[in-house]
């Protein structure tokens, strides 16, 4: 990359927040935050937002065949590869306003201020609306980033199904953003990505830190567990006799936990749904299907929590006289950033003078698997208490300017300014 900007640029932060508490008026939550779940009216409603917002900065735009938006701004050298930034503008069913929508529009900010103060840039900048992130109403989640970056296929991702069986591909025709440009056409001309994203942890807040440096994401495994027994009365049942499932989740879940705990402090995981059948009060539970969610930044430790889950599992069903069958229903390897863009993204927070820290992400995000086919880096900044994906999600408009302000000096780093 060329040597880093030295002008003194800020991004407007009044016009940033401004600019995401409108978005937040679309898909209105009930709490205080956000459901704009991908391929709804309310997502149709904010890419119509965020579309002009691209046009009244200049922006062109391109949408491939998954709906990925790029809005382009152009460089003083039409042959250079742009540098993308971007996130994501579709949230949980119960989401917060930032979570995402901080990545979009802080790049949309950074162009704005480009244009504002007449800079030019040889590389064009590109910023990108990735759908369907969340993952929540058409598994898996980052879907049309991992088709982009040819982890998926399309037609299966066209054939998702939410809970209502309305498939992903329908729905995308009928909020009307199927693009005509091939997913995945431009990923060999991309010279580098940032995405900007609120932590979705405690660690920033609680270190007092304004600028997360992120060196590395998490890989993840997800089981899927079902334990058969036998429903039997709870009152008329003799314990020695009893074939409980739900015993055996719960002696299961203990085990997710010590196989977590064993391994820190690079590891977690936890059971994070589960279904009970037949889930009545005096019924012992007869079958029980529930997940596991294993995460670690280092390849060795997620394969070894999986193998021991594995192994032990069938054991403890074996002592309580249960079936046990398990499946990888989610997989992804843990991700190790570019090594050149982390370094623009320290080096921006330094010379800003914002406190800052290497930190590895605990959530899966878009830049995951942009980074298999080019330079990607992420910056996070912190949040309330560590909480996201619930509507009480907060942060400062402090934090928010802090993180945009990094995300367009390393932007400037790597798209180099034409003076």
């Amino acid at each position: 990359m060329a040597a880093a900007p030295g002008k003194n640029i800020r991004i407007d932060a009044e016009r940033l927040w401004n600019s995401l508490m409108e978005m937040a008026k679309i898909g209105p939550g009930v709490a205080g935050g956000n459901n704009r779940q991908t391929l709804t009216d309310a997502d149709k409603e904010g890419r119509a937002l965020f579309r002009k917002w691209c046009a009244d900065a200049d922006l062109s735009m391109g949408v491939d065949t998954m709906g990925n938006m790029f809005m382009t701004r152009e460089g003083a050298d039409p042959d250079a590869k742009p540098v993308y930034v971007g996130s994501h503008l579709d949230t949980q069913p119960t989401g917060g306003k930032y979570d995402g929508v901080l990545g979009v529009l802080g790049g949309l900010e950074l162009v704005r201020t480009l244009n504002d103060l007449g800079i030019r840039t040889r590389r064009p900048i590109v910023v990108t609306n990735w759908t369907n992130e969340e993952g929540t109403r058409f598994a898996p989640a980052m879907l049309a980033s991992g088709v982009f970056a040819g982890t998926h296929e399309e037609a299966w991702a066209y054939d998702r199904k939410d809970a209502e069986g309305k498939r992903f591909g329908d729905e995308l025709k009928r909020i009307g953003w199927v693009g005509d440009e091939p997913v995945g056409a431009r990923k060999d001309a991309i010279h580098a990505m940032f995405e900007l994203h609120i932590e979705q942890g405690p660690i920033l807040e609680a270190e007092g830190r304004d600028i997360g440096v992120v060196t590395h994401g998490q890989g993840l495994w997800w089981l899927e567990v079902t334990v058969t027994g036998k429903d039997s009365h709870t009152g008329s049942t003799p314990m020695p006799m009893r074939k409980n499932a739900g015993l055996g989740m719960a002696r299961m879940t203990e085990l997710v936990h010590e196989i977590a705990m064993k391994h820190q402090p690079r590891a977690v995981g936890a059971i994070g749904h589960c279904d009970v059948y037949p889930n009545s009060r005096n019924v012992i539970p007869g079958k029980v299907v529930f997940t596991i969610d294993f995460r670690s930044p280092d390849q060795a430790t997620l394969d070894a929590m999986k193998a021991e889950f594995e192994e032990k599992a069938p054991k403890i069903a074996e002592d309580l006289g249960l079936g046990v069958e398990i499946e990888a229903v989610g997989h992804f390897d843990p991700v190790t950033f570019d090594e050149t863009c982390v370094k623009a993204v320290r080096g921006a927070a330094e010379r800003l003078g914002y406190s800052h820290m290497d930190i590895i992400s605990g959530a899966g995000h878009d830049a995951c698997w942009v980074n298999k086919v080019a330079p990607t880096a992420m910056i996070m900044c912190p949040c309330v208490d560590g909480l996201s994906h619930n509507e009480a999600e907060e942060i400062t408009r402090d934090w928010a300017k802090a993180g945009a302000d990094v995300l367009l000096h390393a932007v400037l780093e790597a798209a180099e300014i034409v003076e």
